[in-house]
């Protein structure tokens, strides 16, 4: 095992650990401690994405094509890879998805006019932003993608300019995730404090899902 994987493994149960405690955190934020609470533990996870990135970065800069390969993944996640990452639109789908689930389970609420403070509960003016961010991101995804292409059409120079192509790969894939980690904070600050944790929770189990159900199939 390289040291980035046994990073990778290490990493994603400091992450399981810190699901466990926004699960447990309160379902709504009733007092200002409350709220303080949930706010540190969004802290605490956000901090921790940044890391796994900046240690990406490094291993990166050493080798591109190992990142790229990504053996500590498993063939389910690697083919839903989007330049040896998640698609940074797949935060606005979940949200998507959890605001339905919310709407249906509280729609009774809603139509009293009483608010639960999760994600049936965007404002309008959420609303108008997360619709200016998923356009934006849109295009940010739509630009890296070409980007890619235009290496890839240039591959046959590869042999030539190795060390050029290679470095070229590092940049691509670092705008690729600064727009990964920009778009979670971008996210986080337009929610509330609990609509930000249930969006984290989710989009955590999502990731664990697919991870289990990956390894499980390639058993």
């Amino acid at each position: 095992m390289t040291s980035f994987q046994k990073f990778h493994e290490e990493w994603h149960e400091h992450l399981r650990e810190l699901v466990q405690q926004m699960t447990k955190a309160p379902k709504s934020c009733t007092t200002d401690q409350d709220e303080q609470h949930t706010i540190l533990l969004i802290q605490k996870v956000t901090s921790h994405i940044n890391e796994y990135y900046r240690v990406k970065s490094l291993e990166a800069k050493n080798d591109i094509l190992y990142i790229f390969s990504a053996p500590w993944s498993n063939s389910l996640v690697r083919s839903l890879y989007w330049i040896a990452g998640w698609r940074p639109t797949t935060a606005f789908h979940i949200i998507h998805s959890e605001c339905g689930i919310h709407l249906e389970t509280h729609i009774t609420n809603i139509l009293n006019g009483f608010r639960n403070d999760d994600l049936a509960d965007l404002s309008p003016n959420q609303l108008t932003r997360f619709s200016e961010l998923q356009c934006e991101t849109i295009r940010q995804e739509n630009t890296i993608t070409e980007e890619l292409s235009d290496w890839q059409d240039g591959a046959n120079e590869i042999i030539e300019k190795v060390e050029k192509k290679m470095e070229m790969l590092v940049e691509i894939l670092e705008r690729a995730d600064e727009v990964r980690v920009n778009t979670i904070h971008k996210l986080v600050h337009l929610l509330t404090p609990q609509q930000a944790l249930l969006s984290l929770i989710a989009a955590t189990y999502l990731l664990f899902g697919i991870r289990s159900w990956g390894i499980n199939h390639d058993n």
